[in-house]
């Protein structure tokens, strides 16, 4: 079975194509050999997929005849990403919380009372010191 087909059928992708476009990018390797679409896949093969920002480490352990249901994925292939891929992208969720990038326009409304909420706090903390 095709590479592409392969990851649409155990979703990782939603459509063949995206699958296929991934693949083009790079984000795809087989045996630690960047793969091309039309790659074969076999039993045993392990692929690694960057999707997310995780490399998924993924060990195919057989082949598909179609798209298989959510429930039934783990039959064929085993998931072998490290915790930590995981831990790092909830860091990285966290950290993107408190950060506000330049240019993203005006404050919202929640964004311009947290100001001034914050602004209160000082002005008070400054009365009560004199």
């Amino acid at each position: 079975m095709r590479i592409d087909k392969y990851l649409w059928c155990v979703r990782y992708f939603k459509t063949r194509s995206i699958a296929t476009e991934a693949i083009k990018k790079g984000h795809v390797s087989v045996n630690g050999q960047t793969a091309k679409a039309s790659r074969e896949v076999f039993p045993m093969d392990k692929i690694v997929l960057r999707k997310d920002q995780i490399n998924y480490v993924i060990k195919v352990l057989d082949i598909p005849l179609n798209r298989v249901g959510p429930k039934l994925v783990d039959i064929y292939r085993k998931d072998e990403t490290p915790a930590e891929a995981f831990e790092h992208l909830e860091l990285l969720k966290l950290s993107k919380e408190h950060y506000r990038a330049k240019g993203t326009g005006r404050p919202t409304k929640k964004d311009r009372r947290d100001i001034y909420d914050y602004l209160d706090d000082d002005n008070l903390e400054e009365n009560e010191t004199e």
